[in-house]
């Protein structure tokens, strides 16, 4: 490509993303008298995020991908190692953990370029709600054909889900930035989180778990939701948060009469490779709350 038709495709893609930003100003004026202020926010926020990945440019937070190597020297891991993702919708971001000495090290956060629905899990088929909750993927799951560049699927319904007669299929973490029920990170992302996951799969971890979150599990976020419909399963799935914080290991996760159950891991020969049981484990075992909670 010649400089001049170089510096016309630059000045096209500004303008793409000036009209984006000029779009989304109109629609934040358009829903500021709406009641569900948040809800309206996370709109906003999709369709700044699509109009940037359609305009061609990288949404913030997008890390260096043709330096994967060196960033794993940088953090002192290897590719292979064993891998624990989290997801937090209201941030809009997906973290990949990866095992070093015994634990797991934050490698990197994606930024996520689309989810669907509102806070709050999945209920059934067709409700385009992004799930919330504790999930595994196996080497089963891994699509490198997915319709959106590569996906794995997150095995939705687990135990959990099934107790509460939750239904739907097929939903993923994807490439591109289009969602009816799952999380789409970029082709860019989502090869990356490929190359990392599958490596772990190969090198003999049978599954790695996937954490998804309605936002991150801070007491000032839990005060602003506590009055909401979900505060109660919200609640359940911190003291699986906050487990991890404290040991660095993913917890098991136990599908028990209807609620999310966690019992700590303190194992450094942990692989974070749990299945979700549906069962209820003796109280000695079950992580207290109480004992690790911000006041």
């Amino acid at each position: 490509m010649d400089a001049g038709k170089g510096s016309r495709s630059r000045l096209g893609r500004s303008f793409a993303l000036a009209a984006a930003a000029i779009t989304a100003t109109g629609v934040l004026l358009a829903i500021s008298a709406a009641p569900n202020v948040q809800h309206q926010a996370i709109r906003l926020e999709r369709l700044k995020r699509h109009s940037i990945w359609k305009a061609g440019f990288p949404l913030a937070g997008t890390p260096d991908f043709a330096n994967l190597e060196s960033r794993l020297k940088g953090h002192g891991l290897k590719l292979g190692a064993p891998v624990f993702i989290r997801i937090f919708k209201r941030e809009f971001e997906l973290e990949l953990w990866m095992k070093r000495d015994g634990r797991f090290h934050l490698f990197q956060t994606y930024p996520i370029c689309k989810w669907s629905g509102k806070l709050g899990p999945k209920l059934k088929q067709g409700d385009h709600q992004s799930p919330e909750g504790f999930y595994t993927v196996s080497a089963g799951a891994m699509n490198p054909a997915s319709r959106w560049h590569r996906s794995f699927n997150l095995g939705f319904p687990n135990a959990y889900d099934r107790q509460h007669k939750r239904t739907g299929s097929n939903l993923m973490v994807h490439g591109g930035c289009s969602s009816v029920g799952c999380y789409a990170v970029t082709n860019a992302a989502i090869d990356e989180i490929w190359k990392l996951t599958t490596a772990a799969h190969r090198r003999g971890q049978r599954r790695f778990h996937v954490h998804a979150y309605p936002f991150r599990m801070t007491s000032t976020n839990f005060a602003s939701h506590s009055s909401e419909d979900w505060s109660d399963f919200w609640r359940d799935l911190r003291n699986g948060h906050e487990a991890f914080e404290k040991t660095w290991l993913p917890p098991r996760i136990f599908a028990c009469n209807g609620r999310y159950v966690v019992a700590e891991v303190d194992d450094d020969k942990s692989r974070g490779a749990h299945r979700i049981r549906r069962a209820c484990p003796p109280e000695h075992i079950r992580f207290n709350p109480i004992a690790n909670r911000d006041s």
